[in-house]
């Protein structure tokens, strides 16, 4: 269900135990590389027949890459011309032999000065490709002024020919996404074994291009024994949800029910809902105040409604209405129009209490709190303590900002961090929402790889809210609900980026097109 995500620092650690642990020649595993950047070259750019091919190679092992790979063009008939950053005595083991065996069957191999480096770039003739093997995923803190000419350099050649960045680009950080201060822009990124961190960023975007993993030769057993941090969501995750049988009927397809809803904002417990039955919940339960009862149902014959107290506003005796019907319910949202008011506030503080009192009666209904019930959850961190360990929370970024008692900016500077922040002292699954939608319990953060501007929309993440509860519902559990839902959601954004290009489809929109997408993507 998930790929591996490591940081360059893990990366480098699994290289170092193929070798030592396992015995495999990093002669070969660079060889591999190479190999598998051919690959990539060919499916991406086409025939390399006649291709011009410029590969600037650093002083690593990025740089014994593309000693590879230019040894591998002249088999297809391009015209390698490999400009090194090292003079040939600089270079030592594989990158050395790489280089030697490159030199060997006819490439150009040339050093490019110090203090010239420039100059003699753009001397070149202009390429047909470009290929960057400068720096990798080995680079930290900011490019040295040579390097930092260099890039510019190859951007500028990198205008009109296609790029190959091998394994990251250069100037990218492996860990945040961000250039230091600048970075390749490439076309396509050949990631080597594993996507880094960095590069699977959405901010990195502009300059990985295309990112294509390839499989490189490192053991399993290497990855097993020194696990990530990180993993990337998959398509895989579609393997949760099983075949409907014939025999199914609604109520065992799941009964969720939506606690929100309230004067004026009854349109986000409405999306939920709808959201919940396009997902797949067999049945759908909108609990609102009674004097918002008739609002909520209007227009909405598909799903049912549950009056709770005597008023307009969520007060305790919406509790007392509420506790004696959970154990209808196999999922419960609540949040998407609650109110920010203390009514509100005081009603959520009751929810950890009744759901006790639903555990004592048998009845394990997973939550979620989304939206409204989240901002309480900021203004009373008391209540924090109370949620059972497999609640879902799903902030956006400035929900998140407010739980942690930090900026926005803050949050979005390092989202990866500010998720491990949380979760290092709440065990609940967190996601957190935005482009490249973090899912994340205990130590293991998991990467949504989509990025879809249709998404932003009001609404949104009711729609969300309610798909995490529809698969929840099926009795998947919330770890895994989470990440499915995020990564459903996110091909439905684009998947209506092909009506709308230019955005404006409606967060309805959103819920409608989950059965045509689970049509497209899931095995059943």
């Amino acid at each position: 269900m998930f790929d591996p995500l490591p940081t360059p620092a893990e990366m480098a650690a699994w290289d170092k135990s193929a070798v030592r642990d396992f015995g495999l020649k990093a002669e070969l595993l660079m060889e591999n590389a190479g190999a598998e950047a051919l690959c990539v070259l060919r499916k991406a750019y086409g025939p390399l027949a006649g291709a011009r091919v410029l590969l600037v190679a650093g002083g690593g092992n990025n740089g014994g890459d593309a000693f590879v790979l230019a040894r591998r063009l002249l088999d297809e008939g391009a015209e390698p011309l490999v400009l090194h950053t090292r003079p040939i005595s600089g270079y030592r083991a594989a990158a050395r032999y790489h280089l030697d065996l490159a030199r060997r069957a006819g490439a150009a191999c040339h050093h490019l000065p110090p203090g010239r480096a420039k100059s003699a770039l753009c001397a070149c003739e202009a390429p047909d490709i470009l290929v960057d093997g400068l720096l990798g995923t080995g680079m930290s803190g900011e490019l040295s002024p040579e390097a930092l000419t260099l890039v510019q350099a190859m951007n500028t050649l990198g205008e009109n020919c296609f790029v190959l960045a091998l394994d990251s680009p250069s100037g990218l950080d492996g860990l945040t996404g961000q250039p230091r201060p600048e970075a390749v822009r490439a076309d396509v990124t050949v990631a080597f074994h594993a996507p880094k961190l960095g590069s699977a960023l959405p901010q990195a975007a502009p300059f990985v291009g295309t990112l294509v993993p390839r499989a490189i030769g490192l053991p399993r057993a290497v990855m097993d024994a020194a696990p990530p941090r990180q993993v990337l969501l998959t398509e895989r995750l579609f393997g949760l949800l099983s075949a409907p049988a014939a025999e199914l009927h609604k109520g065992r397809a799941g009964h969720v029910l939506v606690l929100g809803g309230s004067e004026g904002l009854t349109g986000a417990a409405q999306l939920c809902a709808l959201a919940a039955l396009r997902a797949g919940a067999g049945l759908v339960t909108v609990g609102c105040p009674r004097g918002v009862l008739a609002e909520v149902k209007a227009g909405m014959p598909d799903i049912m409604a549950l009056g709770l107290g005597h008023g307009m506003a969520w007060t305790p005796d919406c509790m007392d209405s509420l506790i004696p019907t959970l154990g209808r319910y196999d999922a419960v949202v609540i949040g998407p129009g609650l109110g920010r008011n203390k009514e509100a506030a005081d009603f959520l503080a009751l929810f950890p209490k009744a759901f006790d009192q639903s555990f004592d009666l048998g009845w394990a209904v997973p939550c979620i709190y989304d939206a409204d019930a989240l901002y309480h959850l900021a203004q009373n961190p008391g209540i924090m303590k109370e949620l059972p360990q497999d609640a879902v929370l799903t902030p956006h970024p400035g929900e998140m900002a407010r739980l942690l008692g930090m900026g926005m900016g803050e949050v979005q500077a390092d989202r990866a961090t500010a998720a491990h922040r949380f979760l290092a002292t709440h065990p609940q699954v967190l996601t957190l929402k935005g482009a490249g939608t973090l899912v994340g319990q205990g130590d293991l953060l998991h990467l949504s790889p989509i990025v879809a501007p249709n998404l932003a929309v009001g609404g949104s993440g009711d729609v969300l809210a309610g798909v995490i509860a529809a698969i929840l519902a099926r009795g998947v559990n919330p770890l895994h609900a989470a990440c499915l839902g995020v990564y459903w959601h996110g091909l439905c954004g684009l998947a209506l980026a092909e009506t709308f290009p230019a955005r404006g489809n409606l967060a309805t929109e959103i819920a409608h097109a989950l059965p045509h997408v689970l049509k497209e993507h899931a095995p059943c």
